[in-house]
């Protein structure tokens, strides 16, 4: 019998989990014009405010694994939350590209804490039995966040100043705050102190995963970081806001079926065919020439990335034992936002170089790469579990 999965927190943690990710899609979509329009940069300097703020979320979150185990979820998850919505605020008076720089690295250690911790809670309240289709709806409110971000982004940034909307921002930042106070977080058994070292600062056994999703995320990065540029270039500022309209209904309605494929059929009945499409995808994004092509990449990108990414978060999680979860779930985030970040700086370089035609392709040739990266890190692996357990018997 399945136990109860919409529970109150469960609920509550993916709604201040949208409002963290609400204002980082938010930010992510309209900061790139900022940067070039009010603060005068280059097209090459763009990556750089994705690429500094997951720089610092990738250097807290295997700390931030270690305090989750060692301090405790809610203390880390109300702080960081805290620090979020504030630094959220700062936006207001910064008006110099290093000023920006800089909070955008002091903002990233507070999203890196809160998003590790809301990771590491949410799996937790969810039924073990199904954890494969809880962590598909969990990760549906960044799928909603990747969507109303951008949306809100654009609308405001054509319609009202730069400042309206950072202090919209902050007011997200509020409710994410107000939301994850409300949480019920599980009782949890503290550790002993944990010593530093490079041994406790990440999960092991996380790692083939965790790699493997690094590949996957530095080709999303060229949706994240450079889907407003590559609209406007191609005359489609208004047709931007729907590609992640459309991206978002086929992931939400995808979701009920891959979640549950995942907990019945295994990982790689979603992951192998999520990867060939999510590459596809790319490529038709990189040759659009009209609206319907590139609102069709949206639809291939939403199945394809859409399916992969909770896949491999809940991988991660289900390899570590309940006292390292946290450790777990910040492996994970950190492979994952080095992606991120090495993707939006390199892709922002060869753009500048050549084309976002080139660009997109170069995404797509690397997603698929992942087929073979993930067959030999994980796929392979798991299938000599019961070749060798065969022989022992």
């Amino acid at each position: 019998m399945n136990e109860r999965l919409w529970t109150k927190d469960f609920i509550s943690v993916s709604l201040s989990a949208f409002f963290a990710f609400l204002v980082f899609y938010t930010l992510t979509a309209t900061l790139p014009i900022y940067v070039l329009n009010d603060l005068g940069q280059k097209q090459s300097q763009v990556g750089l405010v994705i690429t500094v703020f997951l720089i610092s979320a990738v250097i807290i979150r295997p700390f931030c694994g270690i305090w989750l185990d060692t301090i405790g979820r809610r203390k880390i998850l109300i702080s960081s939350l805290a620090f979020f919505a504030i630094t959220t605020f700062l936006y207001l008076i910064v008006n110099n590209f290093f000023g920006l720089l800089t909070l955008r690295f002091i903002q990233g250690i507070s999203f890196g804490l809160a998003t590790t911790a809301l990771g590491t809670i949410v799996a937790e309240i969810i039924p073990p039995n199904r954890r494969g289709e809880g962590m598909s709806y969990f990760s549906s409110a960044m799928i909603l966040a990747m969507v109303f971000g951008p949306f809100l982004g654009i609308t405001f940034m054509n319609h009202f100043s730069f400042s309206i909307l950072f202090l919209i921002c902050g007011i997200f930042g509020i409710l994410s705050f107000v939301f994850g106070m409300t949480t019920n977080i599980p009782k949890q058994s503290i550790s002993t102190k944990t010593p530093i070292r490079m041994s406790n600062l990440i999960e092991r056994k996380a790692l083939p995963i965790s790699l493997t999703a690094a590949f996957i995320s530095f080709g999303y990065s060229s949706i994240m970081s450079f889907i407003t540029l590559y609209a406007n270039e191609l005359g489609f500022v208004e047709i931007a806001s729907f590609f992640f309209i459309v991206y978002a209904v086929v992931v939400l309605m995808s979701r009920p079926f891959t979640g549950k494929l995942f907990d019945r059929k295994g990982e790689n009945i979603i992951i192998y065919p999520g990867i060939i499409v999510f590459s596809i995808g790319l490529i038709i994004l990189g040759f659009s020439n009209i609206p319907s092509i590139f609102l069709l990449s949206a639809v291939l990108i939403g199945l394809g990335y859409g399916s992969i990414a909770p896949s491999f978060q809940t991988l991660a999680i289900n390899t570590a034992a309940p006292a390292r979860k946290g450790m777990a779930t910040a492996t994970y985030f950190m492979f994952f936002d080095i992606g991120i970040g090495l993707g939006s700086f390199v892709l922002g370089i060869v753009t500048a170089k050549t084309s976002f035609h080139s660009m997109y392709f170069l995404s797509a040739l690397i997603v698929l790469v992942t087929t073979v990266i993930y067959y030999f890190l994980h796929d392979r692996k798991q299938k000599m579990v019961p070749e060798i357990s065969k022989q022992a018997a």
